[in-house]
């Protein structure tokens, strides 16, 4: 297929996680289902993250994010001290390979009012993308577009000049 015929939306929309998170050093962020809730959300503070994953050894078991605490911890008037993450967690959770595309993500995200997932990889857990994660590479791909376009504008005004 002629590559000239694609526009910038599709070449993003195409991109796979693998293209997107994996040029750049990521950490997973993990708690057990035993842990405490306080101890979930002080991970996430210390490491400005929304969402833990939670694991059993390597196995994916849950995810607990900012949101279940509050809608599940605060607003039922559970104590985040004693209470276990386990007791919160979300237990089906939306997983994505990293072998899809950007536009995928978005729609799994849109469909299921979620803003994290789980990236698999031979049934680990190697990373969770966010929807920080798309919106910062919409923004550096637009970025470089208007840059080239630039580029392609002034050499048009040169060479015409």
């Amino acid at each position: 297929m002629d590559q000239g015929l694609r526009s910038p939306q599709q070449i993003l929309a195409r991109r796979t996680l693998r293209e997107i998170l994996f040029p750049r050093p990521r950490q997973l962020w993990s708690v057990r289902a035993i842990d405490t809730v306080l101890s979930a959300l002080q991970l996430m503070a210390d490491k400005d993250i929304g969402l833990v994953v939670v694991m059993d050894d390597e196995a994916l078991v849950g995810v607990l994010s900012e949101r279940d605490c509050a809608r599940r911890a605060i607003l039922l008037k559970k104590s985040i001290e004693t209470t276990r993450v386990g007791e919160l967690m979300t237990r089906e959770v939306i997983t994505v390979d990293a072998s899809q595309t950007y536009a995928e993500c978005l729609k799994l995200m849109d469909q299921h009012r979620i803003r994290h997932l789980p990236v698999i990889e031979a049934g680990l857990v190697i990373a969770v993308v966010s929807i920080r994660d798309l919106l910062s590479e919409a923004v550096r791909h637009h970025a470089k577009i208007i840059a080239e376009l630039e580029r392609e504008r002034l050499t048009i005004f040169t060479s015409t000049a």
